[in-house]
């Protein structure tokens, strides 16, 4: 809690020295330089994937446009809108955030559709799901294959994984009862951690900012929440609603804690995973930014301030590959720990039979 309280104070501190500089850059007449904005745009979902800006040309990969409303579906390219400055068929791109509009072209706030169109992020999504169902399934054929004998290379490495997620979090966390809900730990550990490397790459088919997307991690927290509301036993659901060992007088205290405390674990894995991944990615842009906010004020300062620049970012990096497996590793702990907690028979239970 500490470490959390420290590392929060130390992003509030480092956005506002950024914000100062930035102040500073436009004051001496240079060019303004929004590090908080080029931030957002970033660890941000988007419409199309940006892959370089040179001067003022952007070469970005366009991603499908689907919208359903009253009349039909519309499919098309995103490369219609020229990165938000035109409308196509009565719709148009602000801020990445897709609008319909009037007649006189003025946004329609009434206007009643449904957007399903595939983002940046639902794209990473689908090729990192992709990945990983090659790579599942390549080692399993491997495993089929050479039966008996000791698994190499890829095979090695997944297999170092699920035994990993079998012993040291399964087994110690959720007891004899463990192999129920190895599968569903096995997949949500993989799909994290592939999805936290693949934010780490700067380049297309990576850089996308899907783990620390709060709507992935609600899903995630959801299927937890769901898995261990569904396998809860008895015991499980009798220290919620009936607290034992207390009085009775004073169910009408602890049931509503019990309650707001059962609610909280999927709160709690949505924000940890969703705070600390985006946070990273504030931080290496940041250092990244620093760049461009002294080369606004001079280019030979921004040319010193890159090389501190770029060694801070590297470290991060490397620091990163750490937490991406840190987070994927947390998340599928609690989770079950959260199952180990339904599906136990509590002493006192025990006891009673």
């Amino acid at each position: 809690m500490i470490f959390r309280t420290i590392t929060l104070g130390f992003l509030a501190l480092f956005a506002l020295c950024l914000n100062a500089f930035s102040v500073s850059a436009n004051s001496e007449g240079g060019e303004k330089v929004d590090a908080g904005k080029i931030i957002m745009e970033h660890i941000a979902d988007a419409h199309d994937w940006h892959i370089a800006t040179i001067g003022h040309t952007h070469i970005s990969i366009p991603l499908p446009i689907i919208i359903s409303d009253a009349n039909g579906l519309h499919i098309f390219s995103s490369s219609k809108f020229h990165h938000g400055h035109d409308a196509y068929q009565g719709y148009k791109l602000e801020h990445n955030k897709l609008v319909a509009l009037n007649a006189d072209g003025s946004v329609n706030e009434h206007a009643s559709f449904t957007d399903l169109s595939i983002t940046k992020n639902v794209a990473s999504l689908l090729i990192s799901v992709i990945v990983l169902c090659i790579i599942l399934l390549n080692v399993a054929t491997q495993y089929k294959k050479n039966k008996g004998r000791a698994p190499k290379g890829l095979a090695n490495m997944i297999e170092m994984g699920v035994l990993f997620i079998r012993d040291e979090i399964a087994k110690p966390s959720i007891g004899p009862k463990y192999a129920k809900f190895l599968p569903y730990l096995l997949t949500i550990f993989f799909f994290i951690f592939i999805n936290n490397l693949f934010g780490l790459i700067p380049f297309f088919p990576g850089g996308a900012n899907v783990t620390g997307n709060i709507a992935v991690t609600l899903v995630l927290a959801v299927f937890t929440f769901v898995i261990t509301s569904i396998n809860g036993n008895g015991t499980y659901w009798g220290h919620i609603f009936m607290p034992p060992g207390v009085p009775k007088a004073l169910w009408i205290l602890l049931i509503p804690i019990e309650i707001i405390g059962m609610l909280n674990k999927p709160i709690v894995l949505m924000i940890r995973l969703f705070a600390n991944i985006t946070a990273g990615h504030i931080i290496i842009l940041g250092f990244f930014s620093l760049i461009f906010i002294f080369g606004a004020m001079n280019a030979g300062l921004g040319l010193g301030v890159s090389v501190l620049s770029v060694a801070f970012t590297t470290f991060m990096n490397f620091l990163e590959l750490l937490v991406a497996f840190l987070q994927a590793y947390v998340f599928t702990l609690l989770s079950a720990l959260y199952f180990g907690s339904a599906v136990e028979e509590h002493a006192h239970h025990n006891e009673h039979h």
